[in-house]
């Protein structure tokens, strides 16, 4: 479905991706009819309004809101065509320290944008997800493995014959926000040190306009139902990477600056993977997009989210993790207080 002379609407159109969507979307389709950035961060929007002003681009629109108030969200989707729901809490060990609030984003939020989705009428959704949703050891990981699978079953929701949902999960964007780039590039400037959580950790790396080209590429071939996954190469080394920086900026590992080993944080993986060993692919036309196929959300697992509400007063921790573990039985904890949750 190409955007032209479509409104289009983006969630969490603030962030690093959503904001160089915005960017891509503009230099893509100039006739684009409208195109909602919607965030909760004011700060954020004043400084994208800067770069892309609405008295020269005259199809934007800024909607101050968060995805957790269905009301506001709701607004939102006046007209629209087109959804792109970035908007997600995504550090993964903030999220171990604050699960409530990673499950009313990361769920509540889905559930929200399918929910306005549906009341709406839209013609299509494309809901981003991460390379941690794939067996996951985290809570963020698994906050959005229940997404994927909630906009997948989505599709068989009564009245949403003619609405497409659709997943597209990708591992780390060089440069975006949470990128051990930028933080590295900081660290380098400050003289050090390179501070590495685990001298063998690896991730999957891509740019920024590589990430949007290939999530409206994916989003364009979408029929729903579909978990697009991007093929991201190999993997590389985070200490390879940090110590490639230190030689770029003409440093000298040893003698002009340290790498520090620091220990892996809550949550976080040695490997990541964007392929569970239950799930499947097939090829599409794009040779860098493979589908995935993963079970859908069992009857079980969506009545049991309606119960993480009933804790969401409560402030307890364990017994949310707890719940969500239900929800995802392949959620087992790494390096987390959470571990002993886990049967």
């Amino acid at each position: 479905m190409a955007l032209s002379n479509k409104s289009v609407l983006i969630t969490g159109g603030t962030g690093s991706l959503g904001k160089a969507l915005v960017k891509t979307i503009l230099e893509t389709y100039p006739d684009i009819k409208r195109l909602v950035i919607y965030s909760r961060d004011e700060q954020k929007q004043f400084q994208m309004a800067q770069e892309f002003p609405e008295s020269k681009y005259k199809s934007i629109r800024y909607f101050i809101g968060d995805v957790r108030d269905y009301e506001r969200l709701k607004r939102a989707f006046f007209g629209i065509d087109f959804v792109i729901h970035a908007a997600a809490m995504k550090h993964v060990h903030i999220a171990e320290y604050n699960p409530d609030e990673c499950v009313k984003t990361n769920i509540g939020g889905a559930e929200n944008v399918i929910k306005a989705s549906l009341d709406s009428q839209v013609s299509k959704v494309v809901a981003l997800s991460t390379d941690k949703a794939c067996a996951p050891i985290n809570l963020y990981g698994a906050t959005k493995l229940t997404s994927d699978k909630l906009f997948v079953s989505a599709n068989r929701i009564k009245g949403a014959k003619d609405i497409k949902f659709s997943v597209v999960r990708y591992g780390n964007v060089m440069g975006s926000n949470g990128s051990v780039i930028p933080l590295f590039k900081k660290q380098i400037e400050q003289g050090g040190p390179i501070t590495v959580t685990d001298d063998r950790i690896t991730r999957y790396f891509m740019t920024i306009p590589e990430a949007c080209q290939l999530v409206l590429e994916a989003a364009n071939m979408g029929k729903g139902g579909e978990i697009f996954v991007f093929d991201m190469g190999e993997s590389v080394k985070i200490i390879d990477l940090a110590k490639k920086m230190i030689q770029l900026s003409g440093l000298e590992l040893g003698k002009d600056i340290e790498i520090k080993v620091i220990g892996l944080r809550p949550g976080e993986k040695l490997y990541e993977e964007l392929l569970a060993a239950e799930e499947n692919t097939e090829p599409t036309h794009h040779p860098q997009i493979l589908i995935a196929r993963i079970r859908e959300a069992e009857e079980f697992a969506v009545l049991k989210i309606g119960e993480l509400v009933d804790l969401f007063d409560l402030q307890d921790n364990y017994a949310l993790v707890s719940k969500m573990k239900e929800i995802v039985p392949e959620f087992l904890s790494n390096n987390s207080e959470f571990s002993k949750l886990d049967k």
